[in-house]
Parts: structure tokens; C-alpha cells; sequence
């Protein structure tokens, strides 16, 4: 792109072309009102093909729109000797007869100042632009000028973490946050506005920030987390104590206590089913989808609860299993008489080690109301083999049976009825648990059977809008969907081991630090790995990242 503009941008500016471009870019780069909004979802699109895909262009003397790749607005220039068109995804302006983009400066001011108002339309925070440094920060940047850079090679953020005691459940859990994305640039960018009212060491999200920054500070020594350590005793104090832990079970409180302690950025958001706009939130919450319909009269009661995790079961005939967030406790309990859930019961067949009633915030695995039937989504003894096995098996039509009958609210009368569960909102991070141990009347094992997972991961035949159109007969669509598939692809950045019995065992991880590189950490000492290691693993704990982020 040409930083300096050209002639013929500079002849349409002297002709009164500024206030052409700021229709044109309020109108359909970034909407500032409803009606605009509406405009562009009616016209914006090319005219000689209609395709209304990225790289469609407007001509910014008589906006007409075309696109760039079938070369259409070319074809409208040359003909037309409309020279100048904008780029009605990124608002960046080409001339074709320099046959390069252009930048003006003028014209950047008044992009930016329509991009503020589009925000604020919409309830949004300002649109992000790229870093410009001040004066002061160039000064700075000049007279430091071995500054350290991430490379290829570079080793910034791999950093073991000593074991203070069989807490190797928390290095790993801590190591696959670490490499969180988002997560990570939150804490890097000094996002954390501590309000405490007494000191900073109390405050959990505080210390994590301090992580994150002798995480990449460029140390190679082993890191020692022991403040963090006397912080997770103190607000999770079923964790208390140097006995051996599950990773889960640090994962979840762990969530749940940064949750509350991120105060500052809680907020109302009705896209995100916890109506939480903290950072943890916005980036585990997802929204999973309960529908319960009637055999007698297909009718449909749904409720949609916000779940941090899905918990899978491995062995057969198992239930499901997801952890719901707090504010979804009243939401479940409510709507029992509906959908046959009941909070916090405990399942006869395949349950987690660490069980509903150790934690201390709503954890669900859902069985019917009679305390002697759980549904199984699975015949005889088939066990799943993998991660996508697990998940059709989760998202699989279950009949509650005769014993296990709801009230129709359409019927008013107990019938018969089918559940299943979907989700609705996907999670920027979807972390799946494979429920390895298993407690049974009179016995207790550890599954060890290998489950295979792939490194990327699509969920579109997994959501709700992924079910047949009916809508009763609960079936999840195998197909493929052109319009959901690119944004519901998800890739693997963490995993979690776990190596020994039910009894006693020790735990291990791996993660990407950078694209194609992974890294097995096992407390202090970090070794490079490869992909085939890391998907041959065992894997208990998985770790996936959105590769498409779409805003709110």
C-alpha cells in the first residue's frame, strides 16, 4: 500500500470527495445507525454477480459495487473512468490507475472518527487500531535498541514451574493458561484494574497478571508459584493442603475465582449466556442447549444454560456431563419440571473424580428426576475410541424413559419424552474433559483407554442451529453447513496428561508456544515435542482456540 497517496486522490479530495467518502464509509464500512446497517445488508453486494463475499469493492464516484477477485470493478472503472473504489471490508481505498492502495491521512482521521461512532452505536468499546508511538515512546524505543523479539526461535513465554508439593496439577493447569491467547494479550496489555481495598497480594487475578509477566520476561529459571499456591488455598479452600489433586478440578476453581475477582469488567452482554462481560467469561462461556420434546405431541421445552467446559464420558452407557456457571444454578433448578434435569445429582454409572458435591459452585451431571434411572446415550458396552465420537455421542437424541416421564406443558399431562443436549454459543476456548476415573458402587479405576483427538477440531455438527429444521426429532446433522463451518473450527493449543492410577499418579502437559511448536512441560523441566507426540498422548484435559473470532 502507498503511504503517500496519489494525484488522483488527491483530484477527488479537491472536489469535495471528503464528504463522498464519509457517506460512503458510515453507510457500508462501518454503520453507525440502524437504517445504515439495513441499507447495507440490502445492497451490498456485487451487481454483475451478486456475491457479497470479502473484497468487494465500492466505487466512490457513483457507489457501485463490485468485486475485486472476478475483477467486476475493475471492468466498472474502465468503463466509467471511476478511478478510486474502497474496500468495504477494511474501509482502505484503491486506485486503479496507480493499480495500488492508497492511504490519505485526512481521509484516516475521518475513518477513525466513523469507526468511534459505529462502536458506540452498538454499545461497544472502540474499535481497535495498530500501536502508533508517541514521541517519547520513539526516544525510548531508540536508545534501546537490543530490545528483545519473538522469533522462530525464540524461547519467551516456555518457562518451568517448580513443584511445591504434588502441585503438578496446577503447574499444568497454570502452563495451559499461560499459552492461552487472548487470555495471555489481556494480562500483557495491563488490562487488570485492581480494586481491592487492601493490598494487591490478596488479589488472585493480580498474581496471574505477575505469572504472565515472568513468563515472558525472558527468564529461563524455573518459576516458584508459591503466592499464587497460598491465594488458590485461600479462596478454594477444598484445594487446601499438599495431597495429590485433580487438574479438573483446579481448572474449574480456578475459573470460578478469577471470575469473581474480575469485578471491574463484569457487565451486562446478552450475547454471552452468563451475561458476564469479564474476561473469563468472554472467553470459556459458551451456551449449551437443552431440548426436551414430548413423544405424544413433539412438543419442544429448551433452556440454555452457560457451561465453562463439556465433560465426556468414556466408558458405557455414561450421562452427560458439563460444568454449569453459578448464575446457571436457579436457571436449571427452574426449569426441572421441564426438561427432567436435576442439579448436582450424582450418576450410578461413570462420574468424575472430582465429584459435584467437593466443588463449591453449581457442577451438574444431569440425570433424571428418578434417583435410581440415568439416561444413556450409548447401547451396550461401546466405548468411544475418539474426541468426535465423544461428541456425537454427548450431542446423541436420549429417550428418559417410562420411569423418568415430565409434564407436558402443551399436553398437561406426564408423558414420555426424548433430551438432547447442543451448543448454542461456542466458546473462544473449548476445554473438553475426558472423565478418566470412575467411581462406582464398590469400586473405583482409572480408564486408560486411548482416545484419539484431532489438531483442528470443526463443531458445526455439533451446535443447535446444526439440527434438522422440524425440530423434534433431535437428529444432529453430520453434513456439513457452508455458512457456520469457517467459524466454528477450532485448534488444539494445550493437553493434559495424567500418568499413574486412581490412587496416585503424577500429571503432565503440552502446549503451543508458537505456530507448529509444541513443548512438553513437566513442572520444571520443558522439552521440545512434536505433533505426533502431543496426538498420541493419552489426554485428559483438552484445550482448543477459535480460529475465527467474530465480534458481538
Amino acid at each position: 500500500m502507498s503511504s503517500t497517496g496519489c494525484q488522483h486522490l488527491q483530484a477527488y479530495k479537491a472536489a469535495g470527495g471528503k464528504e463522498t467518502f464519509r457517506i460512503i464509509y458510515s453507510y457500508f464500512v462501518a454503520c453507525s445507525s440502524a437504517d445504515a446497517r439495513h441499507k447495507k445488508a440490502q445492497i451490498c453486494k456485487c451487481v454483475l454477480c451478486g456475491d457479497y463475499r470479502p473484497r468487494l469493492h465500492a466505487c466512490l464516484s457513483c457507489i457501485y459495487f463490485g468485486c475485486y477477485d472476478k475483477k467486476h470493478i475493475h471492468q466498472h472503472s474502465e468503463e466509467t473512468k471511476h478511478h478510486l473504489a474502497i474496500d468495504v471490508s477494511y474501509g482502505i481505498i484503491y486506485c486503479f490507475v496507480c493499480g495500488d492502495y492508497v492511504y490519505d491521512s485526512e481521509l484516516e482521521e475521518l475513518a477513525r472518527a466513523q469507526c468511534h461512532r459505529a462502536s458506540a452505536s452498538l454499545g461497544l468499546k472502540q474499535k481497535f487500531f495498530p500501536w502508533e508511538p508517541s514521541e517519547e515512546e520513539l526516544i525510548l524505543l531508540r536508545c534501546n535498541p537490543k530490545r528483545r523479539r519473538v522469533t522462530e526461535a525464540s524461547h519467551i513465554g516456555l518457562r518451568g514451574l517448580i513443584n511445591l508439593g504434588n502441585t503438578c496439577f496446577m503447574n499444568c493447569i497454570l502452563q495451559s493458561l499461560a499459552h492461552t491467547p487472548i487470555l495471555r494479550d489481556y494480562f500483557m496489555a495491563d488490562q487488570h484494574a485492581c480494586q481491592a481495598t487492601d493490598e494487591s497480594q490478596q488479589c488472585l487475578v493480580c498474581e496471574m497478571a505477575r505469572l504472565y509477566q515472568e513468563f515472558y520476561s525472558g527468564s529461563r529459571t524455573p518459576y516458584i508459584p508459591y503466592r499464587l499456591l497460598h491465594l488458590v488455598w485461600t479462596n478454594a479452600r477444598h484445594l487446601a493442603g499438599y495431597e495429590q489433586q485433580d487438574a479438573h478440578e483446579f481448572l474449574i476453581a480456578a475459573l470460578d475465582v478469577l471470575h469473581r475477582h474480575c469485578k471491574e469488567m463484569n457487565g451486562i452482554s446478552d450475547s454471552n449466556p452468563h451475561h458476564c462481560n469479564c474476561i473469563i467469561d468472554r472467553i470459556f462461556t459458551g451456551g449449551l442447549q437443552s431440548d426436551v420434546t414430548c413423544k405424544r405431541c413433539n412438543n419442544v421445552s429448551t433452556t440454555i444454560d452457560p457451561i465453562w467446559d463439556i465433560s465426556l464420558d468414556l466408558g458405557p452407557g455414561s450421562i452427560h456431563s458439563s460444568h454449569l456457571l453459578p448464575s446457571a444454578t436457579a436457571a436449571q433448578t427452574a426449569s426441572a419440571n421441564n426438561t427432567g434435569a436435576n442439579n448436582g445429582s450424582n450418576s450410578s454409572t461413570a462420574n468424575s473424580s472430582t465429584g459435584p458435591s467437593s466443588l463449591p459452585f453449581a457442577s451438574a451431571d444431569i440425570t433424571t428426576h428418578s434417583p435410581s434411572t440415568s439416561f444413556t446415550n450409548s447401547p451396550g458396552n461401546y466405548e468411544p475410541t475418539s474426541l468426535v465420537e465423544c461428541l456425537k455421542r454427548f450431542t446423541k437424541t436420549e429417550h428418559l424413559g417410562n420411569s423418568a416421564k415430565i409434564k407436558c406443558s402443551k399436553c398437561h399431562s406426564y408423558q414420555e419424552s426424548t433430551k438432547q443436549l447442543t451448543m448454542k454459543k461456542l466458546p473462544i476456548v473449548a476445554c473438553f474433559h475426558l472423565k478418566r476415573f470412575e467411581h462406582s458402587t464398590g469400586y473405583h479405576k482409572k480408564i486408560s483407554t486411548f482416545v484419539s483427538f484431532p489438531e483442528e477440531l470443526d463443531m458445526t455438527p455439533f451446535m443447535s442451529s446444526a439440527r434438522c429444521s422440524n425440530g423434534f426429532n433431535g437428529q444432529v446433522l453430520r453434513s456439513r453447513i457452508p455458512n457456520f463451518t469457517c467459524d466454528n473450527k477450532y485448534s488444539l493449543f494445550a493437553v493434559v496428561n495424567h500418568f499413574g492410577t486412581i490412587e496416585s499418579g503424577h500429571y503432565t502437559c503440552y502446549i503451543r508456544s508458537l505456530k507448529e511448536q509444541w513443548y512438553r512441560c513437566e513442572d520444571h523441566l520443558i522439552k521440545r515435542a512434536t505433533a505426533g507426540e502431543v496426538l498420541n498422548s493419552e489426554g485428559y484435559l483438552l484445550f482448543y482456540h477459535k480460529q475465527v473470532l467474530e465480534y458481538d
